[in-house]
């Protein structure tokens, strides 16, 4: 179970790129909830979904987080081989 302390907002994200599993995701608002490998919870705003130009995210899938100097998720993208 995750601790409420390792919950964050998308703003507490490391800059750069982080990869995560996608634990929820809403195809009418566009908002996601990804886990990233150390448990931590991350909030996906819509507008970075919306930057990414995918239609749709599954649970479970891989995903990763592009974050900006802020630290905040600019674009999600698929991870691939």
């Amino acid at each position: 179970m995750i601790s409420a302390s390792q919950t964050r907002s998308a703003r507490f994200v490391s800059v750069g790129t982080v990869q995560a599993t996608v634990e929820t995701f809403d195809p009418v608002s566009h908002a996601a909830t990804v886990l990233r490998d150390d448990g931590t919870r991350v909030d996906v705003p819509p507008a970075a979904f919306e930057a990414s130009g995918l239609r749709l995210l599954r649970l479970g899938q891989r995903v990763r987080l592009e974050c900006d100097p802020d630290r905040r998720v600019v674009r999600i993208a698929l991870v691939t081989m």
